[in-house]
Formats: C-alpha cells, structure tokens, sequence
C-alpha cells in the first residue's frame, strides 16, 4: 500500500468511527512505549497498584502491541462521549455515583461498535488482522490515545480533550495495516492545580502521578476488603467511583452531552433517597443494575460502601 493509499484508508477508518459516533478517531504507530516503561516501573515499584495486582501482570505487553497483536502496526485510538445531560444530585448529603455508570455497562456498547469498524476495514482493505480493545487487556489507552493527538495526560493521569474535556471512554483497535499516523497535542494544564486540590483523599500525589491504592473510585470498585478506617470521612458521600477530579477540571466546561441511549440513567435513578440506597434489596440491584458497571462490584461491594459513607439517621 502506497503513502496515498494509507492516507485514502486512513481518512475512511476515521469517517466511519465518526458515523459510529465515536468523538475521536486517531492513529499511531505500533511501536514500544518507550517513555511510558519508566513510568509504569516507578508507578508499580512505589506500589500506587494497591491490590490491583492485575497490573503487575503483562508488563512487556503493555508496553509492545506486537506482542498482543502479531505484526501489528497500527495502533487505531478512539473516544466515545459519556457526559450526561440529565445528572443525578450531588449535593453535601446526597450519594454519588460515577457519571459514566448511569447507564449500560460502555465494554457492551463499545465492543459493539468496534467490531462494526473492524468489519468495515476488512470490506474496504480485505484481509486485515487485529483485536479490539475496551479496558479489558494489557493496554496503556491513555498513552495510545495521547500519541494519537486524542488530547494530553493531564495532572489527574486522565486524557483531556481540548474540544470536549475529559468524560470520554478510550477504546483501541490494534490492527497489522499501516495507516497514517498522526501526532501528540501539547499538555494544555499550564500551572492549573485544580485537581490535586479537589481531590478529597490526596491521591492525586503530585502532577501527572495518581496513587490509585489511595483513589476513592479504587476503594469503591476494586479493594474486596475492608476499606481502611482512615479514610472515613474523606469519600464526600461517593459509592461507586468518583468525579471529583474531573468536575473541577477548567477544561470539562467544553463537555457536551452524550448522544448514546445506552448511557442514559436508569427511570427510577433520579427518585432515589439515600434511604433507598441504603436500604437496596437484590431485586431492585439486579432490575436497576442489570447491566449497569456497578455490578462490579457487586450489592455486597455497594451496601459496604453505603455504610461506610453513612452520615444520616
């Protein structure tokens, strides 16, 4: 395939996934994360993985698509919007959920939607190999995407966007076609610290470098056990996951809402007391819930976090 070629591929791959409605389309080459490697090393040696042992695991792949995917050589980032237009109260005393739970679990919208763009790039260029990606392998999507001119890490380790903020999901197609890479932003922080000032746990341990054992959306999703004792009083009544971090960021003021039914919130969300948080049985978790993220962790996960949180009588 000639340079022509590439670019003429290239630019249909990027109209399709904006037919799909993802926000974003980008390419990058597949290639070892080399600045990336030291990163991850430091992050994983001052143990900010917690019990998330899960990253220690796969350390070359997560740096080397090829070694997930054979001959791979193209690395196809893509964002899809998840901002709600219609948000549940966050008020002092009212209980939280992470916006990008409101509605269907995204590895079931997303994966949908790939698979239509990988189908389409096999029509168009024929034999093409390669494997999706939705936060569900060995893959460093914020890297991927940065190199890929989607926006820059920002101080909160999240993607930020200059057009559309931050409240996106990143999904990835790592295919052995050679496409036009394009390349990185700039960082666009400046001397902003909003996010390590907001966030409640101090986490955030200095620009660019996030303790995910100390991250109250770790707490709430992934720690099994206990959450420790020092952190009461320090969750601003969130359940599952946590926005802080991200609602503060100057640049989300450019988030626009989803247009993704899917992600629209549960009817009966909206009427919830902390009462009826409080008080879920199974049957109302399993018919709300049903395919909601916040079967990760499951009623048992959800009512320790509830109580743990517990201000009210």
């Amino acid at each position: 395939m000639n340079i022509f070629q590439q670019q003429h591929i290239t630019q249909k791959i990027k109209a399709k996934a904006q037919e799909l409605g993802f926000l974003y389309c980008g390419v990058s080459e597949a290639t070892f994360l080399e600045e990336e490697a030291p990163r991850l090393e430091r992050w994983l040696k001052a143990n900010h993985q917690g019990e998330m042992r899960y990253m220690e695991n796969h350390f070359d792949k997560r740096l080397d698509p090829r070694l997930l995917v054979d001959d791979a050589k193209s690395v196809v980032s893509l964002l899809y919007n998840y901002f709600p237009e219609e948000r549940l109260p966050e008020g002092a005393e009212d209980l939280k959920i992470s916006k990008y739970a409101y509605g269907t679990d995204y590895h079931f919208v997303i994966k949908d939607k790939l698979k239509t763009l990988m189908d389409y790039i096999q029509e168009e260029v024929g034999e093409v190999g390669g494997r999706a990606f939705v936060d569900s392998a060995p893959v460093m999507d914020k890297a991927w995407a940065r190199r890929s001119g989607a926006g820059w890490i920002g101080k909160h380790s999240n993607l930020i966007n200059k057009q559309n903020g931050s409240f996106f999901f990143i999904a990835e197609l790592i295919i052995d076609l050679e496409l036009e890479a394009d390349g990185a932003v700039k960082d666009f922080c400046g001397t902003c610290t909003r996010c390590l000032d907001a966030c409640p746990t101090g986490a955030i341990v200095e620009p660019y470098v996030v303790d995910g054992s100390k991250c109250i959306s770790y707490f709430t999703i992934e720690l099994k056990e206990a959450i420790p004792v020092e952190m009461k009083g320090k969750f601003d009544n969130w359940v599952f996951g946590c926005d802080v971090c991200q609602d503060v960021c100057p640049w989300n003021r450019f988030s626009k809402p989803h247009q993704e039914p899917l992600f629209n919130l549960h009817p009966d969300l909206p009427f919830f007391t902390n009462n009826d948080w409080e008080e879920i049985t199974a049957d109302v978790f399993n018919v709300i819930f049903k395919k909601s993220p916040i079967k990760r962790t499951k009623l048992e996960g959800l009512k320790r976090n509830i109580a743990f949180v517990k201000k009210w009588d």
